[in-house]
């Protein structure tokens, strides 16, 4: 069995600011850190693994310095690490993205098949949740959003049971193999790194592919040239500069809090008391 873990560098979310002027994320001084929602997707895998044998590919598209993402997931257990990097991917969007990664994911199963592939759910930095989605379009994967457990996995009929969350409860899904899956956050915890594939990690020499080697040809798909989306400002949210109310009780008794509290709510919300009446009715 053959997986492909897909992953990103992003920024620290804790730490980004914007520009005051040009409104553009400031990423300088900003520690970069591995996707968290890649993480989930990369135990789930790792869990795949260590029940059924086989080996886990990551891939990330990214500058250089990417390469430091890679070896931490090698550190968790990942067999190998390919870095798709060139300049012509500079300015790509989550179209012209998901085609390079669909590219370079056909190059990799020219070595050797790939049975699955894991992305995840979305990007702490673009929140768009579209790349997983496309990499499977592109490759006429089955696609599996949202995926909250796999139930069950057969390999030699090549079959998939999972349980996704959806809208109002729960779906349990079978389809075949290949698949592309996105798994759901806090479905699982990221294992620590034993400090033989520490070492392994370190040691590990990445593969790097431009966009020749990730076997794209056409430089109109990829970059700013294949990129349609147009990011008109960015702007970060405006600090709550409301200070905290404090509200007086005649008694720490459950019955007044609770009283003195409703009170306090439909005052400030007339109509409130209207709306909930209204909804019991329905």
């Amino acid at each position: 069995m053959h997986i492909v873990v897909c992953i990103k560098q992003v920024p620290d979310s804790a730490q980004i600011r914007v520009h005051p002027v040009t409104n553009t994320i400031m990423r300088h001084g900003v520690p970069a850190i591995v996707n968290p929602y890649d993480l989930f997707s990369l135990e789930e895998a790792l869990k795949l693994k260590d029940q059924f044998g086989g080996r886990i590919t990551v891939l990330t598209m990214g500058p250089p310095q990417a390469e430091a993402a890679l070896r931490k997931c090698i550190s968790f257990g990942a067999d190998d690490a390919i870095l798709v990097t060139d300049r012509a991917f500079a300015g790509a969007d989550t179209l012209a993205t998901s085609y390079a990664l669909a590219a370079a994911i056909e190059q990799i199963g020219k070595e050797l098949a790939v049975d699955m592939v894991f992305a995840g759910k979305q990007t702490i930095d673009g929140d768009t949740a579209q790349v997983g989605p496309g990499i499977a379009k592109r490759l006429d994967l089955q696609l599996l959003t949202y995926v909250s457990k796999i139930e069950s996995l057969d390999i030699t009929r090549r079959q998939i049971v999972i349980q996704r969350r959806a809208e109002g409860g729960v779906q349990v899904l079978q389809t075949k193999l290949p698949a592309l899956i996105t798994m759901l956050e806090g479905t699982n915890e990221m294992r620590f790194a034993t400090m033989e594939n520490m070492f392994r990690a370190a040691r590990h020499k990445i593969r790097i592919w431009d966009r020749v080697a990730a076997g794209i040809d056409d430089v109109g798909k990829i970059g700013l040239k294949g990129s349609p989306t147009v990011v008109s400002k960015v702007f970060a949210p405006k600090p709550n500069a409301r200070s905290a109310e404090i509200i007086e009780c005649e008694s720490g008794e459950p019955r007044d809090l609770a009283l003195t509290l409703t009170g306090k709510l439909f005052t400030q919300h007339p109509k409130l008391g209207e709306a909930i009446v209204k909804q019991a009715a329905a």
